[in-house]
């Protein structure tokens, strides 16, 4: 079970000992990543998503200083983060913050706070530590870190602030101060997440409901797997993913003209799927296949709630495995290596379906699978990956989710 007793009380008196406090004057943030069952790619447009926050995320252990002075270190990444809170500049124009500059989140944490308002006069020492394996994996490791600091500089501040305030605070984050055009799945995840329950969250009104399976309070019959490919990189650095927002926009916009609304905010999410097959035509192939796999998505995921509610586990695999290929097909997104082991996975006993975890240009796959026959499926995969792709195999790893 994550984060263990002992992890807990190691990152207090990392965290005790630079401060100059005693171990029980040191906050911890715990915060989940998340796997997206159904909803690939359509909450950037306003569309349904599912997720699931999982056992693993970031850790942030602090101590509040009486001064505006930030000082983090992390056990992920070599390099300190250091500043005060009144020094921090907006991004320029044009300025590129991605890659492992992980300092960036905290500085964009703090300018997300002061563009709603919120005053800062404290600031941080501290300690993050993310999941072994898992940053960049996939699984919304930058915006379980974005949260984290977030309320680390909320309690630090004395700051009330809500749920939905956070979810918007770190899209910030992501969209003006990192330049990344995602939406509200990951920060929805990871804040409104509890254990068990399927969340399922609609990105157009910031509404959401916990869906628990029928099987709550005993053995669940399934399970979640990750696999992860090896390759690691921020999504701020895939210049891919802003690519296909783009081209879902600008079909929104052909539609949004041809329907008389060209006044509505440029998502696929404000059109019905029968005015998008009224006027399907005026799409070029491109920006059709994006707009097919956005209301094929929104169907499925519709689908899916429905058949995990009535703990149809072979319905809600299957419609993982549709997802996966429409992302691959329509969407068009998906590295060889991850088109590897998607496929792996789908040819494994036990797996009841498959499909990339994340934006799919780099990270991990994520599976549903029989829960008696999860770990013969972590050997197999492992396995049948180490075959194909060696190197990348040996950066990756094959975990069951609790």
């Amino acid at each position: 079970m994550w984060p263990t007793q002992s992890e807990i009380d190691a990152l207090k008196s990392e965290v005790a000992s630079c401060a100059g406090v005693q171990p029980e004057e040191v906050n911890v943030v715990v915060s989940p990543y998340r796997v997206c069952p159904l909803g690939a790619h359509i909450d950037h447009q306003g569309g349904p998503v599912t997720a699931v926050a999982v056992d693993l995320g970031v850790l942030l252990a602090f101590a509040t200083q009486n001064s505006p002075e930030i000082q983090l270190a992390s056990h992920n990444f070599d390099e300190k983060v250091c500043f005060n809170l009144r020094e921090v500049q907006e991004r320029a124009e044009g300025e590129k913050v991605g890659g492992v500059n992980w300092g960036a989140y905290v500085r964009g944490a703090v300018l997300a706070l002061k563009a709603r308002g919120h005053e800062l006069q404290k600031g941080l020492v501290g300690v993050v530590k993310g999941a072994d394996g898992a940053d960049g994996g996939g699984i919304s490791s930058s915006a379980a870190f974005g949260c984290a600091i977030l309320l680390a500089l909320e309690h630090a501040n004395d700051l009330q602030v809500n749920e939905q305030e956070n979810i918007k605070l770190d899209q910030h984050i992501e969209n003006v101060y990192m330049g990344l055009k995602n939406g509200i799945l990951d920060q929805s995840a990871i804040l409104l997440s509890r254990a068990c329950h399927l969340t399922a969250i609609n990105c157009r009104d910031y509404t959401h409901k916990l869906v628990p399976p029928p099987w709550l309070g005993s053995s669940a019959p399934v399970k979640f797997m990750l696999a992860f490919s090896g390759i690691r990189q921020p999504l701020a650095a895939t210049p891919g993913y802003n690519m296909r927002v783009d081209e879902c926009t600008s079909a929104a916009r052909i539609l949004q003209t041809a329907v008389a609304r060209p006044d509505e905010p440029a998502l696929l999410g404000t059109l019905t799927i029968d005015e998008f097959n009224i006027h399907r035509g005026l799409l070029d192939n491109e920006r059709l296949r994006r707009a097919e796999h956005f209301f094929g998505e929104c169907q499925r995921v519709h689908k899916g709630i429905e058949a995990w509610s009535a703990g149809d586990m072979v319905t809600f695999g299957k419609l993982m495995s549709q997802s996966g290929e429409s992302s691959i097909t329509k969407y068009e997104c998906g590295s060889e290596p991850l088109i590897q082991l998607r496929e792996i996975l789908l040819n494994t006993k036990g797996v009841l379906g498959a499909r990339f975890s994340g934006a799919g240009f780099r990270g991990c796959c994520v599976a549903l699978v029989d829960a008696g026959e999860a770990l013969l499926a972590v050997e197999e995969v492992k396995s049948k990956y180490a075959q194909v792709q060696p190197e990348l195999a040996a950066q990756g790893q094959v975990l069951v989710l609790d």
